[in-house]
């Protein structure tokens, strides 16, 4: 894959194949292969006689080749920011953020280390709690942000000395499948690996007894699901689920600073981010003022064609989610709900081709409605109001979800008091939705099991040992 030559594809060697849709047109894509279990089988095969020698190397020699898997990807720039755009149908400027972050991740996951640690050293023994590779890893990837999830799985796997096999979104197959192309050119055969292929392949690698670890990221439906079929071989799996992120502001936050930050991550991605702020608690003495500067800033959301650079919100990326989506947006008349942006149920009239959808401002519903319980992976959240802290946290916290949440305020001391009591995996104070592959990143309760990216997440594709000697 060049600058000049954005999407060539070598021809597949499977004897179906399917295509995705780029979903700012409605318009094919390019053919990608169909997995079946035989060609699992051959995958799974391969990675298990890769994996011995694999295992041995060094930190710094899989480092090394982690590195040159990142300038790969630098070098291909231009080719994947364009097949990212047509497969997920992101606006460039997100786009941007995605591909800018996914070499740093990868050189970032490459130079951490797990490191053994002597825990008893006395006059009769040493135990030394070492860390092993668990083998061969499957890597199941969603189709929001599909390069940069990827990325990071197969990083974390590979660096610890596991092989490790791709698995994109049928939706959004390419960005990967070139990826793992690169990679298959550096890496010793058989360590990286792809299959492409539809809702069927998940669980023949789920259920796999050569897979020793599945990283999945995907709806917490789904997940359950993943976490099921992993249960009957004993699978070592890491879950990273949805979210239904709350921002609680309060009633001193800087609205000039926190406001534009705020409607920026209720609709990046076109809401479509795990992490996207789903929830807008503020509180009721600057309600008004809040709400007043959020219609002001949503005047400048653009929502259009994703390669203009102009563009905030592109379409939703699948037919399936835009149904999902169309249907929150309907209940917006069904039940009443008052839409202080947007409101319509599609854009058609706009956009006679392509799946979107008006980033859309619900004003005060009631805490029970759909809106505030369900995340609608959609450009549509709800403003709400609070009066206390014990009452906002409260609502904050009754999501059976807990992948993030941010408290806006200028009493630092205040803001890390309430964002240390919201039960979530990330917190973030005057922030939202800031990520580090040195620090760990997953969910609590229905939003995840495990952690990705830092020195935990790396653990999560280790398996401790503890080594004991007796000096007698």
């Amino acid at each position: 894959m060049t600058a000049d030559n954005k999407l060539d594809w070598t021809p597949s060697s499977t004897a179906k194949t399917r295509h995705g849709i780029n979903p700012a047109t409605e318009e094919a894509l390019p053919e990608v292969p169909v997995a079946t279990q035989e060609d699992v089988d051959k995958a799974v095969a391969a990675a298990r006689r890769a994996f011995p020698a694999w295992g041995k190397t060094s930190w710094d020699e899989r480092e090394n080749l982690l590195n040159k898997l990142a300038d790969a990807v630098e070098a291909n720039a231009d080719g994947f920011k364009d097949i990212l755009v047509k497969e997920t149908g992101k606006a460039i400027s997100t786009v941007e953020m995605e591909f800018a972050s996914t070499p740093r991740f990868m050189r970032a996951l490459a130079s951490l280390r797990v490191k053994d640690q002597v825990l008893v050293d006395d006059d009769e023994h040493t135990a030394t709690l070492r860390h092993m590779p668990l083998g061969v890893g499957a890597a199941i990837v969603p189709w929001n942000w599909p390069l940069l999830l990827a990325t990071a799985k197969l990083a974390s796997g590979l660096i610890t000395g596991n092989c490790v096999i791709v698995k994109p979104s049928p939706f959004t197959p390419y960005s990967n499948l070139k990826l793992v192309e690169l990679a298959a050119g550096i890496f010793p055969p058989g360590v990286v690996q792809a299959l492409s292929g539809g809702d069927d392949l998940g669980p023949m690698l789920t259920e796999h007894d050569g897979i020793d670890k599945v990283s999945f990221t995907g709806s917490s439906f789904t997940g359950k699901k993943v976490m099921a079929s992993c249960a009957r071989t004993l699978k070592r799996v890491t879950l990273e689920l949805g979210g239904n992120d709350v921002a609680i502001v309060c009633d001193d936050a800087d609205l000039a600073k926190t406001v534009p930050v705020v409607g920026t991550m209720c609709f990046l991605g076109s809401g479509q981010i795990c992490m996207d702020v789903k929830r807008v608690y503020v509180h009721e003495s600057i309600y008004d003022k809040f709400k007043a500067a959020l219609i002001e800033f949503s005047k400048h959301i653009k929502m259009g064609d994703p390669n203009d650079a102009g563009t905030t919100v592109g379409p939703i990326q699948n037919e399936m989610q835009y149904g999902k989506v169309r249907e929150m947006y309907e209940a917006i008349k069904a039940e009443g709900w008052s839409a202080i942006v947007g409101g319509q149920t599609d854009a058609r009239d706009q956009f006679p081709k392509g799946f979107f959808m008006q980033p859309t401002i619900i004003d005060n519903p009631p805490e029970n409605s759909r809106i505030v319980q369900e995340e609608p992976f959609g450009p549509i959240v709800p403003l709400l109001k609070w009066s206390n802290e014990e009452d906002v946290l409260k609502r904050a916290n009754a999501s059976k979800m807990g992948l993030g949440g941010s408290v806006w305020t200028k009493d630092l001391e205040r803001g890390q008091r309430l964002a240390s009591q919201l039960e979530s995996g990330s917190s973030w104070v005057n922030c939202h939705f800031k990520l580090d592959p040195r620090v760990p990143f997953g969910g609590a309760k229905w939003s995840g099991l495990g952690r990705e990216l830092g020195t935990t997440g790396l653990e999560g594709w280790l398996e401790p040992q503890s080594l004991w000697v007796s000096k007698l």
